[in-house]
């Protein structure tokens, strides 16, 4: 019997192989939420502003989300583990950077950009081991169940674990703390093995890398702009859109003259995977727009340290965690687009908890039962959508499209800390949080509305196979 279609519990060698994946998942989502606490301490050690902040950890976000793609496609042409390790090293490199920064400068340097490219080029390897090591839909769905507990977690616990090694220690400890994890993950990583050989004969698409990477950079930088000048804003907007049509032009051409681009367009003929890439960028947004909201409003606002706030995010680490576990048993017995429309539910019913509560109590354990909701809501849903694009496409197609989709994840990243934080930043009070809590919910409605639209597919435990997405067709 095929072995797509035969449930497999996992070997030990496979929850070896998972440990290390799980846990380079983890060390990126904190390191794009564990900043979020250390504005105050940040700013004043380093003499700058909450905006300039705030241009950092956009930055990082939107690094890996400008070269996710590219480091997709590279893995098809150096290898899966060669990749992950090179990432791994580079990310280091910019933490220790980071922890030693004397200025604003040298932190962007080694926090958003070395860190940035080096989560681009160990992350999409994540995600494409793990759909070919897991061949059926329930271990497959088991997996990336750990991997999006560890990552949720990641960026849930952020606040917390930075909260408490900067009032411990210092701020830079915990880039210190980041360094520590990537040399456990290389040490671990050594009994891992590609399942696929690398293809050094592939040319690689650098005038799309180039195009696409600008074209993300120029939008977010355009959302960024919105407090300081309008028409900025818009002229960016404007700017950004024509070069990513420009990108999708060279990648048409690309095709019709038989050369490999560096994103096929044949991957946005799946009705289904396309809904699911929706779904996961609004997840990511609504995750890291809340947080950086609620830790700025908190600290700047309200005056509470890193700890304090740290604590306060406890409900959602919590939450996240306890629907994380369970994520593969409520896999087996309910559909991926119940659950991700569950996911939205809840998560939008938390932000609305949040801006009621928090608006008329000065109580900080108000937003208690704010974030319990979001992080259980987040936990439901953040591994059916991951499980959704990823089973839509056969083996061949898991570079380009664990790029596009990491891509797709980590633009909502960035664009949520430059949405909520933009509105936030221009105006520094309850009213601006209020505001910015109201555009997270709305853009989560999106988000719900792309989950209904899924196609209804029976629980993973009964699903017949792992057959890619009949609406998804293949380029030769």
């Amino acid at each position: 019997m095929d072995q797509a279609r035969t449930p497999q519990r996992p070997s030990g060698a496979q929850r070896r192989i998972l440990a290390p994946l799980a846990l380079a998942q983890f060390i990126c989502s904190f390191a794009g939420s564990n900043m979020n606490v250390m504005i105050n301490d940040i700013s004043e050690d380093l003499d700058t502003t909450v905006q300039g902040v705030q241009t950092a950890i956009t930055i990082f976000l939107l690094v890996m989300a400008a070269l996710m793609i590219p480091g997709g496609k590279l893995t098809d042409i150096h290898g899966r583990k060669r990749c992950l390790l090179a990432g791994l090293v580079i990310y280091g490199i910019g933490a220790l950077l980071s922890a030693a920064a004397p200025g604003l400068g040298v932190l962007i340097l080694g926090n958003s950009i070395l860190e940035g490219i080096g989560t681009a080029l160990l992350i999409p390897p994540v995600y494409i081991l793990t759909t070919l090591i897991f061949t059926d839909l329930t271990s497959r769905a088991r997996a990336f169940g750990v991997i999006m507990a560890l990552g949720g977690i990641g960026a849930a616990a952020g606040p917390l674990i930075g909260g408490l090694i900067t009032s411990w220690l210092s701020w830079r400890a915990a880039f210190v703390f980041q360094a520590l994890v990537i040399v456990v993950i290389i040490v671990l990583s050594r009994s891992l093995e590609d399942p696929l050989p690398p293809d050094p004969a592939r040319r690689f698409d650098t005038t799309g890398a180039v195009l696409s990477a600008t074209g993300l950079v120029l939008v977010v930088m355009g959302i960024l702009a919105a407090d300081d000048n309008v028409w900025l804003m818009i002229g960016l907007l404007v700017l950004g859109a024509l070069v990513l049509f420009w990108f999708f032009r060279s990648v048409r051409a690309k095709e019709r003259a038989g050369r490999e681009p560096l994103l096929s367009t044949s991957l946005f003929r799946s009705r289904t995977s396309n809904l699911g890439l929706v779904t996961q960028n609004v997840q990511w947004l609504l995750l890291m727009g809340s947080s950086f909201t609620i830790a700025a409003y908190l600290q700047v606002v309200r005056g509470y340290d890193a700890i304090q706030t740290g604590v306060i995010f406890t409900a959602a680490t919590l939450g996240l965690l306890v629907s994380s576990l369970g994520a593969q048993r409520l896999a087996e017995r309910r559909p991926q687009r119940t659950l991700i429309m569950t996911g939205f539910v809840v998560t939008i019913a938390g932000i609305v908890v949040l801006i009621a509560m928090a608006g008329g109590s000065p109580n900080p354990w108000a937003l208690t039962p704010g974030l319990l909701l979001i992080g259980l809501g987040l936990g439901v849903m953040l591994t059916p959508s991951v499980n959704v694009v990823q089973s839509s496409f056969p083996e061949e197609r898991q570079g380009e499209i664990s790029g596009l989709s990491r891509s797709v994840s980590n633009l909502g990243s960035s664009l949520g800390t430059a949405v909520a934080g933009t509105i936030l930043v221009a105006g520094l009070t309850s009213g601006a949080y209020a505001a910015a809590m109201i555009t997270l919910a709305v853009i989560g409605l999106a988000g719900l509305a792309a989950a209904v639209l899924l196609p209804r597919q029976p629980p993973l435990g009964t699903a017949p196979a792992s057959a890619p997405d009949p609406t998804t067709r293949h380029t030769p």
